[in-house]
């Protein structure tokens, strides 16, 4: 028996894609997203500091009443990048921490965020776009634990190069990483302990193209559950110089096998890395670069 998603992508396939929204599969709740605030709610100080510019995905992660950022800041005067926190009640007007730059020892961009226990756990990329993995407490003091270990299907580490942009989902009682190599590609690996990650398969899950907007380059932000489902929202360009990045989605029952949103971009101009926080019975969209917008479903 055809699965669900199977048999939607053929009805859809004779009704055609206008009909996607009442056959349920990209709700308009997930898909169809009006600017909250007109203008960029965060961005770098333009000054001379060490948040100069921040760049990148940051991420947004809601507690109780509580919306707790972190970014990746830089200076023309320093080639290095730095980790900021922030915290805002509303998640429109944002408050800088004392403290920052919260870590300075090591290279942090492309940050993300989830909780296990009471601990939380950071993947970032570091210099040469490979994933590291920090660990705090409470938020602002976090602990390096080192590169992450990948390995291909065949117990093999991964061919030596970029692993970047990750994005972690827990689900099935496995932890899963998706990560770009050098955003030719999103590949899926799971692990049990964060540290160690095996391939799910040693292809991507997601490629480049053949659709226009995202043909020279794709990278998973953001990736989380619907009504059974799985949406990934991830950042992609129409550009060989990568001169201009769109945020984008796609659905999946499995992680594996994804299918495209029809009328992406959901939005463009540089305005990508899109973070995907719930907001009652509808959800927000933040782009994180190179300044941070918000976006509100319908």
């Amino acid at each position: 028996m055809k699965s669900f998603l199977a048999r939607f992508l053929f009805i859809s396939s004779l009704l055609g894609t206008n009909d996607l929204y009442s056959q349920g599969l990209f709700p308009e709740v997930l898909v169809k997203f009006t600017p909250l605030v007109n203008g960029p709610i965060f961005s770098g100080t333009q000054m001379n500091t060490w948040d100069e510019q921040i760049r990148e995905r940051g991420f947004i992660l809601k507690e109780k009443n509580t919306y707790h950022l972190w970014f990746t800041g830089y200076s023309k005067n320093r080639n290095i990048m730095n980790l900021g926190y922030a915290t805002s009640k509303d998640g429109i007007h944002w408050n800088r921490h004392a403290a920052n730059p919260i870590q300075s020892e090591s290279w942090i961009e492309d940050v993300f965020v989830i909780k296990k226990g009471k601990q939380y756990f950071m993947f970032a990329e570091g210099k040469g776009d490979t994933t590291h993995l920090l660990v705090s407490q409470n938020k602002i003091k976090w602990k390096e634990l080192g590169n992450l270990k990948i390995y291909q299907t065949n117990g093999k580490p991964i061919k030596p190069g970029a692993f970047g942009t990750p994005c972690v989902i827990y689900t099935k009682g496995n932890y899963y990483l998706f990560y770009e190599r050098d955003d030719q590609g999103i590949w899926l690996a799971k692990s049990k302990n964060l540290k160690d990650w095996v391939n799910v398969q040693d292809n991507p899950v997601l490629k480049m193209g053949p659709e226009t907007y995202d043909k020279f380059g794709v990278a998973m932000n953001h990736v989380i559950q619907y009504k059974g489902l799985y949406y990934g929202y991830y950042h992609a360009t129409a550009y060989q110089d990568w001169r201009e990045w769109s945020s984008n989605v796609a659905v999946s029952k499995d992680l594996i096998h994804w299918t495209k949103y029809p009328d992406n971009p959901l939005v463009g101009n540089n305005q990508s890395s899109n973070i995907i926080v719930p907001f009652g019975n509808k959800f927000r969209m933040y782009t994180m670069h190179a300044q941070v917008h918000v976006y509100q479903s319908k």
